[in-house]
């Protein structure tokens, strides 16, 4: 397949790149800064603003599906704004674009006993304005019509691991394990968006993955 990735230098992105390359696939990596894409097979760096509707048609143009791992800083004072401008354009471009698009969003959205994780009192502070930006960009999303679209939230925990492969599906609501914890390596958040790209099992729908 031809890949557009959306920020394919950072740390989802980045796993994502590799794991479509190792599939033989071709991937545009759209990026602020292409010196920070890594050098595979296969894959092209292309230079754009997220916030450029028309620049980011352009990019995703010759793809066969857009796939955003795009953050809006962490860290970033502007985080909510940046964050959820640059999610509803992309989205307006992969809708210009005929294209379809995997969304990577956050895990605050997820919800238990009906209540999303951002809006409880144990979420990180640092991480609230990011996650809630990634949920209203989640519930924009839902109400587009005229393009094709999914959106993964990674499990609670997501930390660099091992690629298994192996891993549970799940919707709304977080997937936990034997133990109770909800976690899964980038990696195989990585697998589970390629399968997406590769073979859509979530169309218009959220999805989570845990093990």
């Amino acid at each position: 397949m031809k890949l557009a990735l959306i920020g394919a230098s950072g740390f989802v992105g980045n796993a994502v790149l590799k794991e479509a390359a190792s599939r033989d696939h071709k991937v545009t990596a759209i990026v602020r800064s292409p010196a920070k894409v890594a050098a595979l097979d296969g894959v092209t760096a292309f230079q754009a603003d997220v916030n450029d509707v028309d620049a980011l048609k352009v990019a995703i143009s010759g793809s066969d599906v857009v796939v955003s791992a795009f953050n809006g800083g962490w860290g970033d004072p502007e985080i909510y704004a940046k964050h959820l401008a640059g999610s509803k354009a992309i989205v307006a471009a992969a809708k210009a674009a005929g294209k379809r698009v995997i969304v990577v969003g956050g895990a605050g959205s997820l919800e238990i006993d009906g209540k999303q994780l951002v809006d409880g009192p144990h979420f990180p502070e640092a991480y609230k304005d990011g996650a809630r930006a990634a949920r209203d960009a989640l519930a924009a999303l839902r109400s587009e019509t005229g393009v094709e679209w999914s959106f993964l939230s990674p499990a609670i925990m997501m930390a660099p691991g091992e690629r298994t492969g192996q891993f549970r599906t799940g919707g709304d609501q977080p997937v936990f394990d034997a133990n109770g914890e909800s976690h899964i390596s980038v990696e195989d958040l990585a697998v589970a968006i390629v399968n997406e790209a590769e073979a859509p099992q979530h169309t218009g729908k959220r999805f989570t993955v845990g093990y």
